[in-house]
């Protein structure tokens, strides 16, 4: 038996073990007096789960992971083969995402073990509101918590208001000035209503200086919905 036939087994099973030494958990907590569907996704995988309130659902992310999501969508209907529709953070018709949410959904966003071996996290509001939200750290070295609980719904200016949510102006004007296409683009009025009541959550594409925030790579996290 040659020995060195293992090798390419062990090398990939050293790099698994790697990555899961990096890998986060979330715990997404429900904790609004009505069911949420949340969901998770990195672009091209996810799933997604039913939260009745004061439920909990854990997911992991690997280390490596970028551009992931995790929202809550309201108002679903889903059949016993998990297809259907939800109001708003609807995500292809099914209940476990593979894709990002539809507009309008409260975002939170993390990348993970990136550079300087730093996780990058952030609640966003580039593609709306729908559900009042709360992401921070669960593990003791990290102490950040980013919140976004104001009455944005209700307070929602009347351009921007669909069923169930307040629309970002990106995806609801789809424009250069709000969605920022070139790199080069500024606050706006409506990203100023975002901004002033939730001032830790992006506002619009060029807002990382007061909404990008970073934990050591190795921490793990907790999203909950109404905190």
């Amino acid at each position: 038996m040659n020995p060195f036939k293992t090798l390419p087994t062990l090398s990939f099973l050293f790099l698994t073990l790697l990555g899961l030494a990096h890998a986060a958990t979330f715990d997404i907590t429900n904790n609004c007096p009505y069911t949420v569907w949340a969901a998770s996704s990195t672009g091209d995988a996810g799933d997604g789960k039913r939260l009745d309130q004061g439920q909990t659902w854990q997911i992991t992310a690997a280390s490596g992971t970028v551009r992931a999501r995790i929202w809550a969508r309201t108002n679903c209907n889903f059949d016993a083969s998990g297809k259907g529709s939800c109001e708003t953070g609807d995500c292809g018709g099914v209940l476990q995402c593979k894709g990002y949410g539809k507009a309008p959904n409260t975002l939170a966003e993390y990348s993970i073990d990136q550079y300087a071996h730093q996780d990058f996290i952030d609640i966003s509001n580039i593609d709306g509101f729908n559900v009042p939200m709360e992401f921070s750290s669960n593990s003791p070295g990290c102490t950040r918590v980013i919140k976004c609980t104001a009455d944005i719904v209700g307070q929602c200016p009347s351009e921007l208001k669909v069923a169930g949510g307040c629309n970002g102006p990106c995806p609801m004007f789809n424009t250069e000035e709000h969605c920022c296409n070139s790199g080069n683009c500024g606050p706006t009025n409506f990203s100023k209503f975002f901004k002033e009541r939730c001032p830790d959550a992006y506002s619009y594409p060029k807002d990382d200086q007061t909404s990008l925030f970073t934990c050591s790579t190795g921490t793990n996290y907790k999203v909950i919905f109404c905190p």
